[in-house]
């Protein structure tokens, strides 16, 4: 349910106790891939202490599923955010921060590569003008052909906020994003009772100040649970070949089999059904953009 370093929270199954456990060691010596050898939502075995409240996790299950962040603390480190998750919801503001296309790509990929599948929550409506609208309606247009619902919410306000506890209600679920965007606020608009700490934005740099130190997952009364993180800054795809990314892409993927060569990266080879989508357009010039971006970020990692 919570980590916060060399100590884990851990919901027993049978009654529902909260306890506090260490890792074995042989977990901590397993950091080859990842920065954590354990993350909130992982399914454990425990084995209490003798004469004590705490205990010690022996074993962690094979997980269904996670996501991963850039460690902060090491260059090529992997972090992973959550594990299990029935959705993850991305949390993104038109302004106020503003919003950032790449950022909102790239948590889409991870999503699609590690298969959770993917909300888009634009928080602030009271905060928006008749341009910003647009901007919303705009990516909506983008977004929600592929798969990826788009809500438009307010946490101040309380708008929109009902049809998104419908989406969180019997699941677990991960909000992610930026700083500065309402995470935490939201949650708490919706669920009262978690009292989580929030913050402003910084009036210097238009950026959000981190309130949410670490990930921690919370049970709803009504049912399922919701993971608050840390902002993040950026999401991991470093496991991905260049090649592969188009694969993640859903108007890509659907079209990759009718380009003129099997190994198609869809950047400059003759016959490429992607890039006469792009001209055409059906598929969004943003994404593609993205796309590249990401592919050429991989093929410069592959160097080092």
């Amino acid at each position: 349910m919570r980590s916060t370093g060399s100590w884990y929270t851990v919901k027993l199954e049978d009654d529902g106790q909260r306890v506090n456990c260490r890792l074995k060691g042989k977990f901590k010596q397993d950091r080859e891939r990842f920065t954590n050898p354990i993350a909130v939502g992982d399914r454990v075995e425990v084995e209490i202490e003798p004469d004590q409240k705490t205990g010690i996790i022996s074993k962690i299950y094979p997980r269904e599923n996670y996501l991963l962040r850039m460690s902060t603390r090491m260059r090529h480190g992997r972090h992973i955010i959550a594990a299990n998750l029935d959705r993850a919801i991305l949390v993104a503001t038109i302004r106020f921060p503003n919003v950032k296309p790449g950022f909102l790509d790239r948590f889409l990929v991870s999503c699609e590569a590690y298969h959770v599948p993917a909300v888009l929550v634009f928080n602030k409506k009271d905060l928006y003008g008749s341009e910003d609208m647009e901007r919303y309606e705009m990516l909506k247009g983008i977004y929600e052909p592929l798969g990826y619902p788009c809500m438009l919410v307010s946490a101040t306000k309380g708008e929109g906020l009902e049809a998104l506890k419908s989406v969180l209600q019997g699941n677990t679920s991960l909000l992610a994003g930026h700083s500065g965007v309402g995470k935490s606020t939201l949650i708490n608009a919706m669920y009262p009772y978690f009292e989580l700490k929030t913050g402003d934005i910084s009036r210097q740099t238009g950026k959000g100040k981190h309130t949410t130190t670490f990930a921690e997952m919370f049970e709803i009364k009504e049912g399922g649970y919701v993971i608050d993180t840390p902002g993040v800054k950026e999401m991991t795809i470093a496991d991905l070949e260049p090649g592969e990314v188009a694969g993640y892409f859903p108007e890509m993927k659907a079209r990759m089999h009718e380009c003129r060569f099997s190994n198609c990266i869809h950047i400059n080879e003759p016959g490429c059904a992607v890039i006469e989508a792009v001209q055409a357009g059906e598929i969004a010039f943003s994404r593609y953009e993205n796309y590249l971006h990401i592919v050429f970020d991989l093929q410069e990692l592959k160097k080092w």
